[in-house]
């Protein structure tokens, strides 16, 4: 994952799109991984060990997650930032569900957590939500951070030309 330039005055619509495209590539480079891992760190702190059946089971979850979610979390970004109504990160939390599929099915027992994760995220039983985007893979931090700067940078710019600002 290469990073983008940092958003200018003279093109910030552009900009924009550079970021939404390299984390959209990111996203879709990275999320298989990440439903893996989750299955693994959940199963090696449960059992000691992942199996090799879950092991592969998780690797499938996460391939379906990938061509599931990561079109869905693209399309999201592509969309004009005045007409989204959730974050890319909303997206991507949707694919606890992969995971948590896989954990269920191998018996892994629901983590305890406290009630404002509960109330927050009341499908993640494992605790596996990601807070940001480097929880998904570090990788993912500075374009997740650079979209978010970008896309505040063209809300402002567009607010300024409306005179509210």
């Amino acid at each position: 994952m290469s990073s983008s330039p940092p958003p200018s005055d003279e093109d910030p619509e552009g900009q924009l799109a550079l970021h939404a495209e390299a984390l959209a590539t990111g996203i879709d480079e990275c999320l298989t991984g990440w439903v893996v891992r989750c299955v693994e760190q959940r199963l090696v702190e449960w059992a000691g060990s992942v199996p090799d059946d879950i092991a592969d089971q998780a690797a499938r979850a996460g391939e379906e997650a990938r061509t599931e979610v990561a079109p869905r979390v693209a399309a999201m970004l592509h969309t004009d930032i005045d007409s989204q109504r959730v974050s890319p990160l909303a997206v991507v939390r949707e694919a606890i569900r992969y995971p948590t599929e896989v954990l269920a099915a191998a018996g892994v027992p629901p983590i305890v957590r406290d009630e404002v994760d509960e109330r927050l995220h009341p499908d993640d039983h494992y605790g596996l939500a990601p807070a940001n985007f480097g929880d998904i893979d570090p990788r993912l931090a500075e374009p997740g951070l650079a979209w978010g700067a970008a896309k505040a940078f063209v809300h402002l710019a567009r607010r300024r030309a409306e005179g509210l600002r």
